[in-house]
């Protein structure tokens, strides 16, 4: 451990080519921070690439590739830096992007993660579909941004420059107090990736911990570079994980009837996929499902003592986004979504 405050964690899988693109950026911004790159196994050069250029960066070897939430759990167990920042490796940083936070985390100590403002890195001008202006969620566990619901995304204008409570934290760039992540367990290993930081957000609102945004910090984000919004393993996965994070965090009283309609929404979506000829995507579904049946003890298990019922914004996203045509986060979210 150094006596920086920050540890900054980039997490790898045979991403040499993101890591010359990306790793840049965060040397030059991050002095506040001691640099991790977290390695999933890689196969092609990223090891060497690191040392050959970046000797200063700290590097953690895991034995396999095992994915981002439990990729991040082993790597993490031995970085003791009070915060951490989990930045995901194509995400360029800006100037001066970790000291907003640092300056949050030490004048708020009941903040527990924090997310900055993420913008598209192809595309500066516009949010970035993973967190835009910090995320939420709706009664059947959709979520969407302050500046992306589905696939409607906003152009900045600085509609969301401030400091605000939020649901949950983008993983493209999560930060996270050290003692509350071990609190917590860390991420769900069984997600592999996608929803696991929602998931764990979710966790600690119901421990009563405060998940914030805070525009001050900002970066750019590729998004969908290791799986793009086509791959069916990622609908697999976006669709699993969401029902095993209801089961695990629903009030008891809403366990049964919410996770009855999302998936009859589900099958909706799946014969949307099929209709439009994406059948993979549609079978991806149906294995989400079954896996979601095979999971279902296993994630009563895990369920906290302690469930929340005010976790969500809107009655449904859905419903107002597809059916009243509400595409944009406003201030009046609760009333007019």
């Amino acid at each position: 451990m150094t006596d920086k405050k920050i540890a900054v964690v980039v997490l790898n899988w045979n991403g040499v080519k993101l890591l010359e693109q990306f790793l840049p950026s965060i040397v030059s911004f991050s002095d506040e921070a001691t640099i991790y790159v977290a390695d999933n196994a890689s196969s092609d050069s990223s090891i060497q690439f690191i040392k050959n250029n970046f000797p200063t960066i700290i590097i953690i070897q895991n034995d396999g590739n095992y994915g981002f939430a439990k990729g991040y759990n082993l790597a993490l167990k031995n970085v003791e830096e009070p915060y951490y920042a989990l930045v995901n490796s194509d995400v360029e940083v800006t100037e001066n992007w970790l000291s907003p936070i640092l300056s949050q985390f030490e004048n708020e100590p009941n903040t527990a993660i924090i997310q900055p403002k993420i913008l598209d890195f192809k595309n500066k001008d516009l949010f970035e579909y993973a967190g835009a202006g910090g995320g939420f969620i709706d009664k059947y566990g959709y979520p969407f941004c302050r500046g992306r619901i589905f696939e409607s995304i906003e152009k900045d204008y600085g509609q969301y420059d401030d400091q605000t409570e939020i649901f949950w934290a983008s993983g493209a760039c999560f930060f996270i107090r050290k003692d509350i992540f071990r609190i917590l367990n860390g991420f769900d290993s069984d997600f592999f990736a996608h929803q696991e930081e929602i998931d764990l957000c979710w966790r600690a609102f119901n421990m009563g911990y405060i998940t914030k945004y805070n525009s001050n910090s900002k970066i750019f984000h590729v998004g969908g570079a290791t799986l793009n919004e086509g791959n069916p393993m990622k609908t697999f996965l976006n669709f699993r994980n969401s029902l095993s994070m209801l089961v695990k965090n629903l009030p008891k009283n809403q366990l049964i009837s919410v996770i009855f309609i999302r998936m009859i929404l589900d099958g909706i979506a799946g014969v949307k996929f099929l209709v439009n000829g994406k059948f993979k995507h549609f079978t991806a579904i149906l294995k989400a499902h079954f896996y979601f049946y095979k999971l279902i003890s296993k994630n009563l298990r895990k369920r906290s003592l302690i469930q929340k019922t005010n976790y969500y914004q809107t009655k449904s996203i859905v419903y107002n986004y597809f059916v009243k045509s509400k595409k944009i986060f406003n201030s009046d979210i609760n009333n007019t979504l």
